[in-house]
C-alpha cells in the first residue's frame, strides 16, 4: 500500500508516533470525509476489487470511494501498516428496507493496544455511509453524540456480539457484528453478490456518502440530502454537468477514468433510478430511493 499517497489523499500530510487514540480519531474522522461511500462504481455491471491494496490504489486516484468491504479493509490496511492492531468482524446493518441479519454483509472493525489504554477495545467503522465520526469505546451502554446523530452499543440480541443503535433519520436504524474475528476471505461471497448482482441494491441504486464533522451528505440517484441536527437540506440535480460537479466538488470524486459516453451512460442511468423512484411513490410503494446504506 501508498501509505504516504493515502495519508495525502484524506488530507493527512504528516503522521508519525505510536498508535494513540488521538492518532485513531484523527484517522477516522479524516478518511470518512474525504472518502465517499459510493456505489456509482458498480453501475455498469463490473463490480470491484474486494483487495485492499487495490482499492486503496483506486481511491487514492479518486477513480472510487468503495463500500463497507473495500473501505473498512482499506482502514484496517492503513491502520495495520502505522502500527495500529485492528480485527475484523461479521456484521449486517438494519434499515427501512432490510431486517437485522448478521450475514457477513457488512465489515466492523475494532482496535485494541492505544497508548492511553492498551486493553481498551475501540469500534471503529469508515464504512457505515452516514455512520460514525470518529470511534466508540466498545463498551455496554457506550452512548456518542457524533452530531447530528445519537448513537448507542449495547449487547446483540442477534448474536455473541454487539449492536450499534443509530439514528433512522440517517436511513440506518442499526447494525450488528459477531465478538468473533475473520479474515478477509469471510466476506468474498457477500462482496461478490453485492457488487455484481443485478438485483443488488448497490447495483441498482447509485448513491453517494459523506460523513461530514457535523453532517451527513447523501446522494440517492439525483436526490441530494444534508442532514444536519436541524434540519435536512435537500434538492434534486437536474443536469449532468450539476450531477458530475457534486460528485467532484461534494463527495471528491471525480471520476477522470469515465469518458463523454460513460458519462452520458451514467446520467442516463441515475435519471431513470429517479424516475423509477417516482414512479413507485405515486403507487404506493417506497422504491429504491429510500434504500439505505450497508
Amino acid at each position: 500500500m501508498d501509505t504516504q499517497g493515502f495519508l495525502r489523499r484524506i488530507g493527512i500530510g504528516e503522521y508519525d508516533g505510536p498508535p494513540t487514540l488521538h492518532g485513531l480519531s484523527r484517522l477516522h474522522q479524516a478518511f470518512v470525509d474525504t472518502v465517499p461511500y459510493e456505489s456509482v462504481q458498480y453501475q455498469f455491471g463490473e463490480g470491484g476489487p474486494l483487495e485492499p491494496e487495490e482499492a486503496a490504489k483506486r481511491i487514492i486516484a479518486r477513480e472510487t470511494g468503495g463500500y463497507c468491504f473495500q473501505l473498512n479493509g482499506t482502514f484496517a490496511l492503513l491502520l495495520t501498516e502505522l502500527g495500529y492492531r485492528v480485527e475484523m468482524h461479521r456484521g449486517g446493518a438494519e434499515t427501512p428496507n432490510r431486517p437485522a441479519d448478521v450475514d457477513a454483509s457488512h465489515m466492523v472493525l475494532t482496535v485494541t493496544g492505544l497508548a492511553e489504554d492498551p486493553e481498551r477495545t475501540w469500534l471503529a467503522d469508515v464504512g457505515l455511509g452516514a455512520g460514525l465520526v470518529t470511534p466508540m469505546p466498545l463498551e455496554a451502554g457506550s452512548s456518542a453524540y457524533q452530531e447530528p446523530f445519537p448513537l448507542r452499543l449495547r449487547a446483540s440480541e442477534k448474536v455473541d456480539g454487539w449492536r450499534l443503535d443509530h439514528d433512522p433519520r440517517s436511513g440506518l436504524i442499526g447494525m450488528d457484528f459477531e465478538s468473533a474475528t475473520v479474515g478477509l476471505d469471510a466476506f468474498a461471497a457477500q462482496h461478490a453478490k453485492l457488487s455484481a448482482d443485478p438485483e443488488s441494491p448497490f447495483v441498482r441504486l447509485a448513491s453517494v456518502f459523506r460523513r461530514k464533522p457535523t453532517s451527513a451528505v447523501v446522494m440517492r440517484s439525483v436526490g441530494l440530502t444534508e442532514t444536519f441536527a436541524d434540519r435536512v437540506d435537500s434538492t434534486i440535480i437536474e443536469s449532468p454537468d450539476d450531477y458530475f460537479a457534486v460528485l467532484a466538488d461534494v463527495f471528491y470524486l471525480p471520476l477522470p477514468q469515465y469518458d463523454a459516453g460513460r458519462r452520458d451512460q451514467l446520467w442516463r442511468r441515475v435519471w431513470a433510478q429517479y424516475e423509477d423512484f417516482l414512479a413507485a411513490q405515486q403507487s404506493g410503494g417506497q422504491g429504491e430511493e429510500g434504500a439505505g446504506e450497508d
